[in-house]
């Protein structure tokens, strides 16, 4: 993932032969399939031991050893793409059902409509807003929150980034360069009047985009970009992992995480950062938290506390379901963000063009950051108002919320309460002063 947004790269060596990292792959998937024989030898441990013929099915062994076959097998298993399960919004007091469809589709991203199936059409249109959600690591429905949050007062579609080893390496590579090529054309399919929300990672890339639309005329201009715990420039107040990567420099990245994805995958021989590398670095990050979760799990099980076990379910399946990120988007990320520090020294390009964000002038900025955020530090998002020059100030809003870290930012009651209403409101603001298309435009 790249580094910075949701965790850091595991601890290795301070060298590995690239001889060593090609085959770590191969390596990590013949250790998961040895395993499949003693998995199965839990499940059908648990069963028995679950079983109400069984008389020590209701013993504090037999529960234990239930437990204990659970545990196995959740901590060992590959969890896969999550389920969006959002069936239903209220929309103006009357519930709705919702259909998720892809209304734009290229090899490394889907674009999804939550189409709310109205009786009736709205009074007043309500903002279509587009989430960019960060492709580093986790799939896109680990936003499920944030979704949820806006579907009873907006129009969404959110980005739907396709895992990097379930690509074949036929269908060409992925950069940073390509991220921000299907944002331009995903604002373009939506017309061009949306507004734009950009979740953490992709505060850069968006805003990239934007300011090549801009410098470009595009009269498919978003209305509003608004950008959440980004790392626009983290130079400023930087965290322990942005240090880890001007310490450790491009190379040691490519040298150390960079592996190939191994057969039968569709991505085989794809260079990729492994989605089990991520997990590994997410969960360093916070090894305590987690084994003390894991412990409850297990007491809980035990106690048969199907509320508590339920939610930690919930948690993981989420948690633990990564996705492979090509290699070139992860290296390209890692270096011009975190050790160049492009985009704020004016020194990024996109395909040879410069990425000048003092030539946005129509597109209204908010920008959001947590008071207690551990990944991007506060300040780096709100750097991008310095960067956006032109943008008059009435059509420019910063808003720290007090009491949240990084995840809190995106998700979560004080999200729910405090953010969206702040958001729903400077979308509303932002397109009653939009600016009117010249004729030459």
């Amino acid at each position: 993932m790249p580094i910075g947004e949701f965790g850091r790269p595991p601890d290795l060596p301070s060298e590995v032969s690239p001889a060593l990292t090609t085959p770590m792959y191969w390596m990590y998937e013949m250790g998961h399939a040895s395993l499949n024989p003693a998995r199965a030898v839990a499940d059908m441990t648990k069963l028995w031991f679950e079983n109400p013929f069984n008389p020590l099915a209701t013993t504090q062994f037999g529960k234990s050893v239930a437990a204990g076959c659970e545990l196995f097998e959740r901590t060992t298993r590959r969890y896969g793409k999550p389920e969006w399960g959002l069936h239903d919004t209220e929309v103006n007091g009357m519930r709705v059902p919702v259909e998720i469809t892809p209304v734009w589709e290229k090899p490394f991203c889907r674009l999804l409509h939550f189409d709310r199936k109205l009786a009736r059409p709205l009074r007043e249109p309500q903002p279509r807003v587009l989430i960019v959600a960060p492709m580093s690591g986790h799939y896109a429905t680990l936003l499920r929150g944030t979704v949820e949050a806006f579907l009873p007062g907006h129009d969404v579609y959110i980005t739907d980034w396709a895992d990097a080893r379930m690509v074949p390496v036929a269908q060409g590579r992925f950069d940073l360069d390509d991220y921000i090529d299907y944002v331009i054309e995903m604002i373009h399919v939506l017309g061009g009047n949306v507004h734009v929300v950009a979740v953490c990672q992709p505060a850069v890339p968006v805003l990239a985009a934007v300011s090549i639309m801009e410098a470009n005329k595009d009269r498919y201009f978003p209305t509003s970009m608004t950008l959440m715990g980004g790392p626009i420039d983290t130079r400023r107040n930087p965290t322990g992992v942005n240090d880890l990567a001007e310490q450790k420099g491009i190379d040691w990245f490519r040298n150390n995480v960079i592996t190939k994805v191994p057969f039968p995958h569709p991505g085989f021989m794809r260079d990729v950062y492994p989605g089990f590398l991520q997990l590994t670095g997410f969960v360093s990050m916070n090894l305590d938290r987690h084994v003390d979760a894991h412990k409850r799990l297990f007491a809980n099980l035990v106690k048969g506390d199907g509320d508590l076990v339920d939610k930690h379910v919930e948690f993981y399946d989420e948690y633990l379901a990564v996705m492979d990120l090509t290699a070139e988007f992860y290296l390209q990320t890692v270096d011009l963000v975190f050790v160049k520090h492009a985009l704020p020294k004016g020194e990024m390009k996109h395909r040879g063009q410069p990425v000048d964000p003092s030539q946005i002038q129509r597109v209204a900025l908010m920008t959001v950051e947590g008071e207690n955020d551990d990944i991007s530090g506060l300040g780096q998002t709100e750097a991008t108002h310095g960067l956006c020059s032109a943008i008059p100030d009435d059509r420019r809003v910063h808003y720290v919320q007090k009491g949240v870290g990084h995840y809190g930012v995106f998700n979560g009651s004080r999200f729910r309460s405090e953010i969206v209403p702040r958001i729903s409101d400077f979308m509303r603001s932002s397109t009653q002063s939009r600016p009117v298309l010249a004729a030459a435009e």
